[in-house]
């Protein structure tokens, strides 16, 4: 089985059982998958540092660090959170095999590990991470500044451009763990409805955090935004020379809305929103609402 690279897959394969290593080594290389091996946690941690793998075969029980314990430092760690891990037990007590989902594990294998299986199940889970890689490559290229967030308040995942934004801020470890968590959960506990924001104060300059929704993974969307950069109405006002109530109707057109949502969301009539796009076009040398979006679409992609 080839990536989209055309490279063989890179597993982990982590277990301190000999002979089960040898069963799993011999049935991936036969499927034409490159193999790395780890006796226990730690060694599979650093292991996976070094040399990124594709997907991980995780036993549950091991010396030093079992596979739970493993598992949770791979997800809290953000190079490492999306690789799939589908852990190996012994042990068939629903229990056991709920602590390791919680733990961050896609699926479970029961032993002794059925090799047809184990690549049936790996296809889907390599599948499944490749898209979710293509989708997290597509925003980090676009230049948004998106994070998302677990229940918890916790980072899950931020695009270069947020990580960058946070440091010119000089939000420290130190802060986020002890400020930003406790702020972004209570947040979420009141489940904040789409462009609700949170300002975030005590930085080197203000930052906001936008609310856009919640994925599939259970975690919410954010936008972190810059609190001393204009954004929406208020940047095309300013930028564009027009009236709060002009830039107000340009941010709705921009935005989709029709004359009639417009008027409904600004509280007017569709007439007085078409006496408004009267002015704005001469004032931005349009002479309809789709370059007039255009315009706005573009000043506020700038802006970003």
């Amino acid at each position: 089985m080839k990536s989209d690279n055309h490279k063989n897959d890179i597993v982990l394969v982590v277990d301190d059982s000999a002979d089960a290593l040898s069963l799993i080594h011999d049935t991936l290389e036969d499927a034409h998958m490159d193999v790395l091996v780890a006796l226990e946690g730690k060694q599979a941690l650093t292991i996976a540092k070094r040399i990124r793998p594709d997907i991980i075969l995780m036993d549950a029980i091991m010396p030093n660090m079992d596979g739970f314990e493993a598992c949770k430092a791979l997800k809290a760690d953000p190079a490492l959170a999306n690789i799939p891990v589908i852990f190996m037990t012994g042990l068939n007590h629903t229990d056991d095999i709920v602590r390791g989902l919680e733990a961050g594990g896609v699926d479970y294998l029961t032993k002794p590990i059925q090799p047809n299986e184990l690549i049936a199940r790996m296809k889907v889970h390599l599948s499944n991470a490749r898209l979710n890689n293509n989708a997290q490559f597509a925003l980090d290229s676009m230049g948004q500044n998106l994070m998302t967030f677990s229940e918890l308040g916790e980072i899950a995942w931020a695009t270069p451009q947020t990580h960058a934004l946070m440091a010119k801020a000089r939000m420290t470890t130190v802060w986020r763990a002890e400020q930003l968590t406790l702020l972004v959960k209570n947040w979420l506990a009141h489940s904040p409805t789409e462009g609700n924001r949170l300002p975030l104060k005590n930085l080197e300059y203000p930052l906001t955090l936008k609310f856009i929704g919640m994925t599939e993974q259970g975690e919410a969307l954010v936008k972190l935004e810059d609190g001393d950069r204009l954004t929406g109405a208020e940047l095309l006002r300013q930028q564009l020379a027009l009236t709060e109530r002009e830039s107000q109707v340009l941010h709705w057109i921009a935005n989709g809305k029709t004359n009639r949502e417009i008027a409904e969301i600004l509280e007017m009539s569709p007439r007085t929103v078409n006496k408004h796009l009267e002015q704005i076009f001469p004032k931005l040398g349009v002479e309809n609402r789709t370059s007039a979006a255009g315009v706005a679409l573009r000043l506020q992609a700038n802006a970003e």
